[in-house]
């Protein structure tokens, strides 16, 4: 089973090839989670580190699978490929699929920032190891992060041996994967080239079919491919160079979400003809689930390309310093389409949606050591610029107008927008574009002193500085029937319109609703003149707007740690942390005044831990209790028809987590990881505001944090005979009820309480198992492996369906997979 904690496994070291054995000298593992290369027990950081062969063995193929290895980490993700993923590190994530949000959760591959989730989904490939920093961090990367950090290292060329790896594997669902790497010295003991290379592809696992019932395909499937260059240079004078380039492209139908409660807009045929016109069967609902069919008008697509660049060059400053540069520059872009709406109605379609974002970082770091290496020291700097562009063509369907009539009971006709605009609505498009330019720079310095042979003092400070600035226009605009419906709410009613009625209690609601789904804010036009005209201090119409934000923060952390003896460690620390604001980068951020940015996120975390091998080290123990208090805490919730970011003033999480990995003997390893969190909204957690969306989620616990997570299981490996070995490993992960959407009760009734429906989902188990036999040389090998063993159903994300009211969906996460893998080392 892979390990679960900061210790590693005798597992067979032909998961990739001979350079892929963990870094393990008497149990040690050797990370680099401070920017020096420690022993993971020694340090004051409460860190998982994961080895390729434990990546291999549990089917972790990039970062949204880390939960099968690391209980306090957590993904989802929901309708988009590139931008709706989330990362989690004790419970706490940025819920969002705006790309104005950067994540709690920083990525850095092979020491460079990943500026959003969505760029950092390629493959894990030719990996050395994987780190899980729990808790706020900035003092030691290159980015200011609020949750934690994951530390991606890639091997490294080898400037001294020839060698490489090919893995290929087969399984349901007609995966085929291929994984290969070769490196090669140019000049021996100096320079070296290594190319990295990998292919996967697989069907969706959620089948497909329109109003009618009929079959249009799958979704979520996925058809990608990786290359990585590397060259790698050591000079006799100490000075080491490496430089790495990537391309990657992903072509997939993502994602699908399934109807789990059904409209009642859909009840007496008020709607289109492909609504069902009988009550919603609760049955039928879960049983969908389970089969994992969802209902749309068209599968969803997705391209994806990226390509980066990357140099690091480390040279001594005598005998007891270094500097180390670490530049990039990336370019990402995708262009994806979907059925908005998730139903088989044609409704809400985005026909195309274009992010690019590119992103250049420089990194400097002088550190060393003084006093006869009683002192570690490090100073830096870092400066990032990115770009962001995005571009949005939206379109209503043909059965919008019936959805319309539906939604008002047909007490204003089977197609009301029509009656009372002249205009058809299934004519409406707009193209919306967002940009966001964003300028970092920051100075950071990280220290730990000696202060007795035991006792160790931590002290790191950064300060950092952000500017950005952000827009939304509006390229395109073709509605005729939001200034229409504004016109005649004016009192003038326009050519071939129905007049709508005049104001009085028993018309507001119609007269309200006509506005709101005649002026849908995805198509609704920008700054669309006379809407203040309107009853009232105007309509909440979208706005264009261009503005700036900055703002900056001194980042700092004091940890003490003491030894008591050679293998336990005890700690403390206190670190203060911060993500930037920014803005929400939605036609919807600035409607009827609205200030379009967000805040920055600040928290305190405060953490004791222990780390310790005990019974000559056959037991390895690593035990932290935290407690995090975040003040805005930014939120983005969709309510049905529109996104809404927001800041909340208080949340919290605290717990406990504990990993052990246990080695009876040379041949079977026992590993075992508990979290127990609770991560909420504290009661008082509106602080001073008012508003509805804030005050719903006071005393509920966060999106997806469920309060315990355990994972434990085994590997047992043996030799056969003097040529073959052999290995079998299981895993079970085990995660207690959790929520699953944004909103926890119905923000318009908060004296009831009323939770919104299907927003738990129950607890669950998940068995993994491996087995494989292969030579003791590390030549070939064969493995069987399944995932999910019992086909546990689950979902990732719950949400209010598009334009559906009373309606909810969600996203199914990935059901039993199972095939061989056959490897090769030379």
């Amino acid at each position: 089973m892979a390990a679960l904690c900061t210790s590693a496994m005798t597992a067979p070291a032909y998961a990739q090839d001979q350079g892929a054995e963990e870094t393990v000298d008497d149990n040690v593992i050797i990370v680099t989670a401070t920017r020096r290369a420690e022993d993971v027990q020694d340090i004051p950081i409460a860190v998982t580190a994961v080895s390729p062969v434990q990546l291999e063995q549990q089917g972790v193929v990039n970062v949204q699978n880390i939960g099968s290895v690391s209980p306090s980490f957590s993904t989802s993700n929901a309708q988009i490929a590139s931008g709706s993923v989330v990362l989690r590190i004790r419970g706490v994530g940025t819920t969002s699929n705006n790309i104005g949000f950067e994540s709690a959760v920083g990525i850095f591959v092979d020491g460079v920032y990943q500026s959003r989730p969505g760029v950092a989904l390629s493959e894990f490939v030719d990996v050395e190891r994987v780190e899980v920093l729990r808790g706020p961090q900035g003092t030691l990367f290159g980015r200011n992060t609020s949750a934690g950090a994951l530390n991606i290292t890639n091997k490294r060329p080898d400037v001294s041996e020839f060698g490489g790896f090919v893995n290929a594997s087969y399984g349901n669902y007609d995966l085929v994967s291929v994984q290969g790497a070769v490196n090669v010295p140019v000049v021996e003991d100096t320079l070296a080239v290594r190319l990295t290379g990998a292919y996967r592809q697989r069907d969706g696992y959620i089948d497909v079919v329109d109003g009618a019932g009929n079959d249009i395909g799958d979704t979520n499937d996925i058809d990608q491919y990786l290359i990585r260059g590397q060259i790698g240079y050591e000079g006799d004078s100490g000075l080491t160079v490496r430089l790495i380039g990537d391309y990657s492209k992903s072509t997939s139908s993502c994602c699908g979400a399934v109807e789990l409660l059904a409209s009642p807009l859909a009840i007496g045929g008020m709607a289109a003809p492909n609504v069902a016109t009988t009550p919603f069967d609760q049955t039928a609902a879960e049983q969908a689930l389970d089969d994992r069919v969802a209902t749309m008008s068209f599968l969803p697509q997705a391209d994806v390309d990226q390509w980066g660049v990357s140099a690091e060059v480390e040279f001594p400053l005598g005998d007891n310093a270094d500097v180390i540069y670490i530049g990039s520059y990336r370019d990402f872009e995708s262009v994806e389409s979907y059925d908005s709406d998730f139903s088989g109605l044609s409704v809400f379609d985005i026909d195309r949606l274009n992010t690019e974002i590119t992103t250049m970082t420089h990194e400097l770091r002088f550190q060393g050591e003084l006093f006869d290496g009683r002192l570690s020291w490090l100073v830096g700097a870092y400066y990032s610029d990115e770009e962001i562009r995005q571009q949005t063509d939206f379109s209503l369907g043909a059965e919008y107008d019936a959805l319309v009539g539906a939604i008002f009971g047909g007490a204003a006709g089977p197609a009301p927008l029509t009656l009372f605009s002249g205009v058809s609505p299934a004519t409406v498009t707009a193209t919306n574009a967002y940009a966001q330019d964003s300028e970092s720079f920051s100075f950071f310095t990280h220290n730990t002193l000696e202060i007795t042979d035991s006792l160790d003092l931590t002290v790191g400070l950064r300060y950092s500085d952000e500017s950005k600035t952000g827009s939304f226009s509006q390229p395109a605009s073709n509605n005729g029937v939001c200034p229409a419906i504004v016109s005649n709410l004016g009192g003038v009613t326009p050519p071939g319109a129905a007049p709508i009625p005049p104001s009085s209690p028993a018309t507001d609601g119609l007269r309200n609703g006509l506005f709101g789904l005649g002026c849908f804010a995805f198509v609704a036009p920008a700054d669309l003149p006379g809407s203040a005209t309107a009853p009232g201090n105007g309509l909440p119409l979208p706005r264009t707007y261009s503005d700036e934000f900055n703002d900056s923060e001194l980042i700092y952390t004091v940890k003490a740690s003491y030894q008591f003896a050679d293998p336990i460690n005890i700690y403390a620390s206190f670190t203060h942390g911060y993500k930037s604001g920014g803005f929400n980068l939605d036609s919807t951020a600035a409607v009827n005044g609205a200030d379009p940015s967000f805040l920055s996120e600040e928290v305190d975390a405060y953490e004791i831990g222990l780390k310790g091998k005990f019974l000559d080290n056959a037991v390895t123990l690593n035990v932290a209790a935290f407690y995090q208090e975040f003040s805005n805490f930014q939120v983005l919730e969709f309510t049905g028809a529109q996104f809404q970011t927001f800041n909340v003033p208080k949340a919290e999480t605290q717990g406990v987590e504990i990993e052990a990995v246990i080695r009876p003997d040379d041949n079977f390893t026992v590993n075992a990881g508990v979290t127990y969190t609770d991560a909420n909204y504290p009661n008082d957690c509106a602080g001073t505001q008012t508003s509805n969306n804030v005050l719903s989620l006071c005393g509920n616990s966060l999106t997806n944090a469920p309060q315990i997570v355990a994972i434990t299981g085994a590997t047992y490996e043996r030799d056969l005979g003097d040529s073959l070995d052999f290995f079998l490993n299981g895993q079970v992960r085990f995660e207690s009820d959790r929520r699953t959407s944004t909103q926890a009760f119905d923000p318009s009734d908060l004296t009831t309480r009323t939770p919104v429906p299907f927003d738990v989902q129950d607890g669950n188990v998940k068995i993994n198992l491996r087995a494989g036999i292969g030579s003791q040389d590390d030549s070939w090998g064969i493995e069987a492996w399944v995932q999910n063993l019992t086909n546990e159903t689950t979902r990732g994300v719950t949400f209010n369906t598009v334009l559906r009211g009373g309606s909810r969906s969600a996203f199914p996460q990935e059901p039993r997979t199972f095939g061989v893998t056959l490897r090769g080392a030379f």
